[in-house]
């Protein structure tokens, strides 16, 4: 894993207030992520974990506060943008086309890119899902969960992002493919992507994470290694509700 120490920051929030009309879901949110690094989001359902990731994207624009990209501000950029500047989202349940095949799904991801860049970039990241690979010319529609979502992640490797937004990756998924997906995310971290991964699969997901950032009604309430977190016995708080974490745990909050 990465010697977070020695990264320099790649996303940084300070004092993001976000959310649906009237109805605001972050609160003067602020935390970081190193380069190359995951960072995991934790919280109780309604904590706004899913919602940093849509406000990163630009699928929700902060009433407050500024989102940095390595020290650039793109609150309120949009989405064409934040794909060009090497932001990726995928997002949770399935997104493809059902009716078309796993080649055009594939195209499309790359839409932004050209026909040709994307034609050239398919087979590289073909060879991160074999099986998918073996299924180029079937139906999205065809292909078990697993398989669909692993074309999903594929779709969004075309980029090459320099940051990965994931949410709910585990969904649906065999326990087995799940570690497939965490192997992969983890090895494109190594490689130098930023990783921000919602994930309802904690346990597993701290053992690849770098940092835990756990949020409560839209602020942060802790953010710390994951290898620590993992051993906590307060870990539960954290993403099945219940009590706020301990108090202790707060002073020690990488902020």
């Amino acid at each position: 894993m990465s010697n977070i120490m020695t990264e320099p920051t790649c996303i940084e929030f300070n004092d993001v207030v976000a959310g649906y009309k009237d109805f605001m879901i972050l609160n003067k949110l602020s935390f970081k992520a190193k380069r190359g690094t995951i960072t995991l989001l934790l919280g109780p359902n309604g904590a706004g974990k899913s919602t940093v990731l849509k406000t990163l994207f630009g699928l929700l624009k902060p009433r407050q506060g500024s989102i940095k990209l390595d020290g650039v501000d793109i609150a309120g950029a949009t989405q064409k943008s934040l794909l060009a500047q090497g932001i990726a989202f995928v997002p949770q349940g399935r997104n493809l086309f059902g009716q078309l095949s796993v080649f055009q799904n594939l195209e499309l991801g790359g839409i932004t890119l050209g026909m040709k860049t994307t034609h050239e970039r398919i087979p590289e990241v073909l060879e991160f899902f074999p099986r998918v690979k073996e299924r180029i010319h079937s139906q999205a529609s065809a292909l078990s969960g697993g398989e669909q979502k692993q074309l999903e992640i594929g779709r969004a490797l075309l980029l090459r992002p320099k940051v990965l937004l994931i949410d709910e990756p585990s969904i649906g998924l065999s326990p087995i493919l799940v570690q497939d997906v965490f192997k992969l995310l983890r090895k494109l971290a190594d490689q130098g992507t930023t990783v921000l991964m919602v994930e309802q699969n904690v346990k597993s997901a701290l053992k690849i994470a770098d940092e835990a950032v756990a949020l409560e009604s839209g602020r942060l309430v802790l953010h710390k290694p994951a290898s620590e977190l993992l051993s906590d016995p307060n870990i539960e708080h954290l993403f099945l509700g219940g009590a706020r974490p301990a108090a202790a745990l707060v002073p020690e909050a990488v902020v």
